[in-house]
């Protein structure tokens, strides 16, 4: 038995991607940026994700984690996490909130 996906579905993701916390900077990958797109189709779940840098020995980590919380969304079915590299990440994609959290002014 399918369940129908949520009419919110691309919301709760992005609040569940508030829950993947950076080690690093203790912040999450939505409010530092990282994340490049939320897709959805139906159940589909389709993310594309970036680390400050190419170098970063965590980008693995976090796209599991990233994926792992997207499972377990009601409504979700098939979830891709997919690490992109274009374009570079730079600190002006951080919010106002990441920013702040980080103590940068601006």
């Amino acid at each position: 038995m399918s369940q129908a996906p949520t009419p919110d579905l691309r919301a709760a993701a992005l609040e569940a991607l508030r829950e993947v916390i950076d080690p690093e900077v203790g912040l999450n990958v939505v409010d530092l940026g990282l994340v490049y797109g939320v897709d959805v189709d139906g159940a589909a779940v389709h993310v594309r994700l970036t680390m400050t840098t190419p170098a970063c020995p965590l980008g693995e980590h976090i796209a599991r984690d990233a994926e792992e919380r997207l499972r377990g969304l009601d409504g979700v079915g098939e979830v891709t996490v997919e690490l992109v590299w274009e374009p570079a990440w730079s600190p002006d994609r951080m919010s106002p909130e990441g920013k702040a959290h980080l103590g940068w002014n601006g």
